[in-house]
């Protein structure tokens, strides 16, 4: 079940003293974000408040001119993910606007905490920053709580044996191929999504049709081959369509230009101007050059083969409504 969310903090029309508001991007929706959020509402019980998400879209530094991160979950999908520690959750996207960067941390409190979201506590992450030029701290936070009469805390770093959970380690490790590293911080596949075009239809042609996916927003791991899982998105959300084998790259042997393409095992069907999303499970080799068809035929077939043997003890998440992840 995915989260109420509701555009703004102005029209939330929360009581005064009346949530438990736990602010971050939470890009990814990592183990580490999903701690946090766990024991926010956890918190909020407790308190008997009503526990609200407080993030911003677009990302402050592309409102400021500094650049277009990449991004690991698009709004949407981050609602969808964090609804799943709780269906309880409120999540509020504030549009980010110069205006509200040039707020400064007094005001962000004032305004957006204490005045539209009604906080009587407030939960941030170790290395929170607010107020026009990251003045504010959660340092600072805490000392504002005392004053205006709220409570503030920083929920401790979550992570493992090779680091804190974040959504920077998240994207070395895709943009490194790594997608079983992404997944050990994320708790489930890395996936990006798209809308099926037509491309040159050259798969078909060597008996591996592929759907060729445009409008990816997510970030996309190194050109190679991937064993995938494939999610069908619809009005009404996501459903399993098969398993499969993606191509990132831009097959030299076919000279066909770059593509995100993914062969669907077992599956027969048309899936022009379908949204799908691609779950990607193993990196299975890098991209290169082949000598003719034949030989890319001959790999195709095992990388498939290969694929049908990692995958065929995958099982959906029961939390993803009939989706795979």
């Amino acid at each position: 079940m995915s989260a109420l969310r509701i555009d703004g903090c102005a029209a939330l029309g929360a009581r005064a003293k009346s949530t438990l508001v736990v602010i971050g991007n939470f890009d990814g929706v990592h183990r580490g974000h999903r701690a946090v959020l766990a024991s926010a509402v956890e918190e909020a019980r407790s308190l008997c408040l009503a526990p609200v998400v407080l993030t911003f879209h677009p990302h402050p530094v592309v409102v400021l001119g500094k650049g277009t991160p990449s991004v690991l979950t698009p709004i949407s999908r981050r609602v969808e993910l964090m609804g799943r520690v709780s269906p309880t959750l409120t999540v509020v996207v504030e549009p980010f606007t110069r205006e509200l960067s040039e707020l400064d941390a007094r005001e962000f409190v004032e305004r957006l905490l204490l005045r539209d979201l009604g906080a009587a506590a407030v939960v941030v992450g170790q290395n929170f920053c607010f107020g026009r030029g990251r003045q504010g701290d959660i340092g600072l936070l805490g000392e504002l709580g005392a004053e205006l009469g709220y409570r503030a805390r920083a929920h401790q770093l979550e992570g493992d044996a090779s680091g804190a959970f974040s959504s920077s380690r998240v994207r070395q490790a895709i943009v490194a191929g790594d997608v079983a590293g992404a997944a050990e911080v994320l708790g489930r596949p890395h996936a990006i999504s798209g809308r099926v075009v037509r491309g040159h239809a050259r798969g078909r042609t060597i008996g591996f049709p592929t759907a060729n996916l445009s409008d990816v927003l997510e970030l996309a791991p190194k050109h190679g081959v991937y064993a995938c899982l494939v999610d069908r998105i619809d009005g009404d959300g996501a459903r399993m369509l098969g398993t499969g084998v993606a191509n990132l790259g831009v097959r030299p042997t076919l000279g066909a230009g770059a593509s995100s393409e993914v062969h669907l095992l077992d599956f027969d069907g048309d899936l022009y101007d379908a949204e799908l999303r691609i779950h990607f499970v193993e990196r299975l080799r890098d991209e290169r050059r082949f000598d003719g068809l034949d030989a890319l035929v001959r790999q195709i077939g095992q990388d498939a083969a290969r694929a049908r043997q990692l995958l065929s003890s995958a099982r959906p998440d029961p939390a993803a409504n009939g989706a795979w992840s």
